[in-house]
């Protein structure tokens, strides 16, 4: 069995970490990526900050370890976000609707706005700009 094509780093800052993956997440390496998770949880860390930038690939195992991470980050009263998701996870995010739970963009607000109001000058319900919003709606392609 080949090794997983994926690496894992990690920087922590007190309760705070910051993850960086490189590669692929697939279902041989999701493995990887749960371990180093649930790891930081047991280290006590309560804020996870996922660097996905260096990701070439992402498929639906790699968003189930995100989504049940992200599960067990808030039961223990922390929060867990992904950053830079690539293309493959971006598309998945879009059709499942799971966005909100990993990347920090309020509920409904996934999608153009609704009534031809531009996507620039639409808010958020605390008056917060959604930077992931253009990765999401695949102008970041």
């Amino acid at each position: 069995m080949p090794l997983p094509q994926l690496t894992v780093y990690r920087h922590d800052r007190r309760k705070r970490a910051l993850i960086t993956l490189a590669g692929e997440i697939d279902l041989e390496s999701a493995s990887l990526v749960r371990t180093a998770l649930a790891r930081c949880l047991s280290d006590g860390i309560r804020t996870i900050d996922i660097d996905l930038s260096p990701v070439t690939f992402c498929d639906c195992s790699g968003l189930n370890v995100f989504l049940h991470a992200a599960q067990r980050t808030t039961e223990a009263g922390g929060t867990l976000r992904l950053h830079h998701p690539p293309p493959t996870l971006s598309l998945i995010l879009d059709l499942t609707g799971s966005g909100f739970l990993l990347l920090d963009v309020p509920f409904g607000h996934l999608s153009p706005p609704l009534g031809g109001v531009p996507a620039a000058t639409a808010q958020t319900p605390r008056n917060r700009t959604v930077p992931l919003a253009s990765v999401l709606s695949g102008d970041a392609r």
